[in-house]
Parts: structure tokens; sequence; C-alpha cells
């Protein structure tokens, strides 16, 4: 049972009512509106998870997605199976050759990334998308595998009609300037450390 008085319910409610009007007039003064660059970066897991969520939400309000995978390799996963499973809104295209330390070719992993970007490239200048999400390009450009000058000139000259998001450990500080939204993803307990293998629906 509650021990708070009336007086102090009339204080949180007076208290309450002073935020909401603060909040208000804060809102009020936030007018911009056009598309957001997104950095999901650190060691935390969720990363690619919180971009797929975003796209989940803009499919939910019929906006065209599109998600490029850089490095996973071509396993099945229940993000692709759901994404493909709405062709017309959600296009999701799996360019990597697998993580560096399994491919073991430089070359190779070079020639994948390069024609990756291309292909990112493409889908941020259709007109007809309005959500692309670069999957583990961090990795790609903290292994400098691509030039990170190329892929900053590209993106601050973007149409500014859609939202990008990017993910990956390792993001550089040259992409983390020009972005809108950065968020650090911090591992505080992960089951792997514990012996668990990856779990389907939780992992991939």
């Amino acid at each position: 049972m509650t021990t708070e008085t009336p007086e102090d319910f009339a204080r949180h409610n007076a208290r309450s009512k002073r935020i909401a009007a603060a909040r208000e007039r804060m809102q009020a003064r936030r007018t911009l509106e056009r598309g957001l660059l997104i950095v999901h970066t650190g060691n935390g897991k969720g990363k690619s998870s919180s971009a797929f969520g975003m796209a989940i939400r803009s499919i939910g309000w019929g906006m065209k997605v599109a998600i490029l995978q850089y490095v996973k390799g071509k396993w099945e996963t229940g993000e692709r199976n759901f994404f493909e499973a709405y062709p017309d809104l959600a296009t999701f295209e799996v360019m990597g050759e697998g993580f560096t330390w399994d491919t073991q070719d430089r070359e190779l992993d070079i020639a994948a990334a390069r024609a990756a970007w291309e292909r990112s490239k493409a889908m941020i200048l259709d007109p007809g998308i309005e959500f692309v999400i670069l999957d583990e390009l961090n990795i790609v450009l903290r292994d400098d595998t691509l030039p990170i000058a190329e892929i900053v000139a590209f993106l601050k000259d973007r149409p500014l009609t859609k939202h990008i998001c990017i993910t990956g450990r390792g993001a550089k500080p040259e992409l983390l300037e020009i972005a809108d939204l950065v968020t650090d993803f911090t591992e505080v307990k992960h089951p792997y450390n514990a012996g668990f293998k990856a779990q389907k629906g939780v992992e991939f």
C-alpha cells in the first residue's frame, strides 16, 4: 500500500505538467526533417538487429527498404527469411564472402567489398528506396578493405531523401564525424563467453 499523501500526488501531478510543457516547447524548436545518416558501432551485440528493427518499422509505414550485407556469409538467417517474404517493400542482398578469417583471401575480400560498395551506391541513388542498411560496412572500413575517404565523400553528397544505417564494430572517426546519429553498443555480458553457441532467433 502506498504511503503517499494527497499533497504528494498533487506535487507529482504539478511536476508532470511542468515537464510536459517543457517538452512541448522543446519539440516545437525541432523543425528539421531529412534523411539521417545513422551509425551503429561498438563491441556489444545488437547493432544489426537494431538496424533490422528500424527496417521493420519503415516497412510498417509502407516505405521501401534495401539491406546489403558486406561481411556475413551466405548462411540462412531469420532476418533474411523475414525480409525476403516482403519483396515489394524489402531488398535483401548478401554480397560478403564471409569473415576474413574464413576467406583467408585478401584479394577476394577487396573484390567483394568493391562490388558491394558499387551496389550500395546504386541503392542510395535509387529514388524508389527510402531506407538503406549497409550491414557490417564498418568492418570493411576498419580493415581498410575500402578507402574511408571515398565512402565519406560519397555519403557527404548523398541524396537527403532517405535514411542510411551503417553497422559494425570499429567505426572510423571520419564516419562518426559526418553521422547524424551514432550509437555505441557496449557488451556487458555475452553467452558465448560462457560456452554457448549462437542461438537461432537470438543471433541469426
